[in-house]
């Protein structure tokens, strides 16, 4: 890009230079003029001389401020056809490829990169002309004043330079890493009670500590190549400082006047020592700002990002002789249940309402501890609710929600795409948008759940009617998008028990498992529930789990067991089992 923009802008860099040029002037005549009227003026006895070399040294600096003036003007000349090949760039691919981030990129990426740049241009032209100016001074003044000062400072350059890569990488580390822990600590404060509600004081403190000595080990290892940015200057401006003075008995007894020297004390310490800490502070920050801005405003050019690969891996869930009751004097929920579910496997929950759909998923899921029996899950999980959650943040934090980094915006825009959400993100403005859930319809805070859910490191999902506000179409490919993982979901719909891989069927007195087809054949129950097309309301004594989605110990868990011992039997229903809900059909 930088290279289209240099074709055919000659001229503005030619103007540039040349009122960098007239700028130099006065650096040039800062130490020659003083040199001049030192020896051939003041210690001459010449008066008249001397004032005559600092009035043109006078009317040099009046020449430079013209030049300085001038040079703004061509500096905007060279940097806003950048800014305008930037906007052309982000609106073309906004436009083309329904770019959600091209908001934040126009409002800000792209107007921090034209400052920054203008800083830049500005921050090394100085140091072009000011040094050309002294070191030309210099060797008019003495060759050997050229020798002293030219070996270090050409060493601090070189320095200076080794310094630049690995001090860019570990400014864009230490920003990254800030923002990871500023996005960490806004979301505990945000669900501070909900985190202390749900016991998940511990985990939310190992995740915040993790984020902490992340930038701690980023700061320091910026402070390492910090330090060898000031030695850099060290070397390259206050090392000639401390030769020249030194040798300075020698360089009298060798032909250098005191006019001379005094003249090579001025360009060090008035123009290159300045112009050398302007350069290695705005090269070292500005720089290392401006790569990562381009990075991000460039990223990704001319393609859309491709969905990432489903999260992958042995997941085994196994529930044996589970039980589970809302109270010690409750019935069962769950009696004696057993359960295997595969890897990979799409396994459909079906049956009545408040039969205990949302009960099992909530013991797959950690929520709830069994009474008797125990849980087995190999991996971590991700439990989706019906009453989706979206919380107050923009739609980037909403969708990293569940992630311990959060992941680039191609990875957060392509999970939305992968469940249907891409449009309803575009619409919103973007992952820069900000959230409303009170504005927000229940589809809509659905898909962003399910987004949400998709971009989670999680080889086991359950969905629990994570997609009953949805159309049978949208239900069906936010279903597909979970492909390759573990899915367990309760069905809300007989189109979900079909695309399923096994069908639990949760009936009160027993549970059969088996195929979609399987069932219809030997099941009487299963061919009422799903044979009808309405939704029967739910049960006076219905499942009363409900998840609040808000704690993220909630909704992940890392692989583990839960075990505990008490009676076995058979699942059973809470309420009558003669008032069933049906499976909508499609």
């Amino acid at each position: 890009m930088l290279k289209r923009v240099l074709r055919g802008r000659g001229r503005v860099l030619g103007r540039l230079a040349g009122w960098s040029l007239l700028e130099s002037a006065q650096t040039f005549l800062l130490g020659f003029a003083l040199a001049r009227a030192l020896d051939d003026g003041f210690l001459a006895g010449r008066a008249a001389a001397g004032l005559g070399w600092l009035a043109a040294a006078g009317a040099a600096v009046l020449a430079g401020a013209l030049g300085t003036r001038r040079v703004y003007g061509a500096v905007a000349a060279f940097v806003e056809p950048i800014r305008d090949e930037l906007v052309r760039d982000v609106v073309t691919r906004g436009l083309r490829e329904a770019d959600d981030a091209a908001l934040s990129r126009l409002t800000q990426q792209v107007e921090l990169a034209r400052d920054t740049l203008s800083g830049l241009v500005l921050v090394a032209r100085t140091f072009v002309f000011t040094a050309a100016g002294a070191l030309i001074g210099l060797f008019a003044l003495a060759p050997v004043l050229l020798a002293v000062v030219g070996g270090p400072l050409a060493a601090g350059l070189a320095l200076f330079a080794v310094t630049l890569g690995p001090l860019a990488r570990r400014q864009e580390e230490f920003l990254a890493a800030d923002e990871r822990l500023a996005a960490e600590l806004a979301l505990t404060a945000e669900g501070l009670r909900d985190v202390a509600a749900s016991g998940a004081q511990e985990r939310a403190a190992a995740s915040a500590g993790v984020r902490i000595d992340a930038e701690y080990r980023a700061a320091r290892s910026l402070a390492y190549w910090g330090t060898a940015r000031t030695f850099a200057v060290g070397i390259g401006g206050r090392l000639p400082l401390v030769l020249l003075l030194g040798a300075a008995p020698w360089l009298l007894r060798h032909g250098v006047t005191a006019g001379a020297l005094a003249g090579a004390l001025a360009y060090l310490t008035q123009s290159l020592l300045p112009a050398l800490q302007a350069l290695v502070q705005g090269l070292g920050t500005s720089g290392a700002r401006l790569t990562v801005v381009l990075r991000r405003l460039t990223a990704g050019e001319g393609s859309r990002p491709a969905p990432p690969e489903p999260v992958r891996g042995e997941c085994p869930v196994r529930l044996r002789g589970v039980v589970f009751a809302y109270g010690p004097g409750a019935a069962p929920v769950l009696d004696a249940l057993d359960l295997t579910v595969r890897p990979g496997e799409r396994l459909a929950v079906a049956g009545p309402s408040g039969i205990g759909k949302s009960t099992l998923l909530g013991l797959v899921a950690g929520v709830l501890r069994p009474d008797a029996g125990e849980v087995v899950t190999g991996c971590e999980r991700v439990l989706v609710p019906q009453e989706a959650y979206v919380f107050t943040a923009t739609l980037r934090e909403n969708l990293g929600y569940f992630c311990r980094e959060l992941p680039p915006d191609e990875a957060l825009l392509a999970s939305a795409d992968a469940v249907g959400a891409g449009p309803l993100l575009a619409r919103l403005g973007g992952l820069d948008a900000v959230l409303d859930p009170a504005a927000l319809g229940n589809a809509e805070r659905q898909l962003i759940a399910l987004a949400r859910a998709h971009a989670a490191p999680a080889p086991l999902v359950l969905l629990d009617e994570a997609t009953c506000h949805l159309d049978p179409a949208a239900e069906a490919r936010a279903e597909r998008a979970f492909a390759g993982r573990t899915l367990v979901l309760v069905a809300h719909r007989t189109g979900s028990a079909r695309r399923a891989d096994r069908v639990l069927l949760m009936d009160g007195a027993h549970a059969e498992l088996g195929t979609h087809e399987e069932l219809l054949a030997r099941s009487p129950f299963y061919r009422d529930l799903t044979g009808t097309g309405v939704s029967h309301p739910a049960l006076p004594l219905g499942d009363p789990y409900r998840v609040d989605p808000v704690a993220r110990a909630g909704l992940t868990g890392d692989g583990g067991h839960v075990v505990a011992h008490g009676a076995v039997g058979q699942v059973q229903a809470k309420g009558d089992v003669g008032d069933r809900g049906a499976l909508r059909g499609e």
